[in-house]
């Protein structure tokens, strides 16, 4: 009888990814993997967490609920460019509730109410920045 088990050589080697990926797929990968990190944050929570199927010029990654309450959250990230920097209000005129923004550069976040504004300084009084951890995030999220 054959084994359908894989040979010792397969089973005690590390996994690489030997494939290419291109700049524009590893671009939509890292911000799917911060969407994916803020939805498991927040189930951990106790929020269901909604992906839409399609949000294509909805601007919603997340929709969240406690029950009564929807919220939606855009998710984004951005280079790190210093203390005066601008964030640009690129959902306009849809309605959000939250955009969280990841410095892809820098290991932090800030959470952000979604503001009508053209743009605003990342350093905004509402704004609430987070280090990448699971409490840390809900910690500013729940005083935003």
């Amino acid at each position: 009888m054959e084994s359908i088990l894989p040979s010792r050589e397969i089973v005690n080697s590390v996994p690489r990814r030997i494939t290419k990926t291109q700049s524009g797929t590893h671009q939509a990968l890292k911000n799917t993997s911060y969407e994916s990190l803020i939805a498991s944050w927040l189930m951990q929570d106790g929020w269901q967490v909604f992906l839409p199927v399609l949000d294509h010029g909805h601007k919603t990654d997340l929709l969240i609920s406690d029950g009564p309450q929807f919220f939606r959250i855009q998710v984004k990230s951005f280079l790190n460019r210093g203390k005066s920097q601008q964030i640009q209000n690129s959902w306009a005129p849809n309605k959000i509730d939250y955009v969280v923004f990841f410095a892809r550069n820098g290991g932090w976040g800030v959470i952000v109410p979604a503001f009508e504004e053209r743009q605003r300084k990342l350093k905004h009084e509402e704004h609430r920045r987070f280090q990448p951890s699971r409490r840390d995030f809900l910690k500013q999220f729940h005083l935003i």
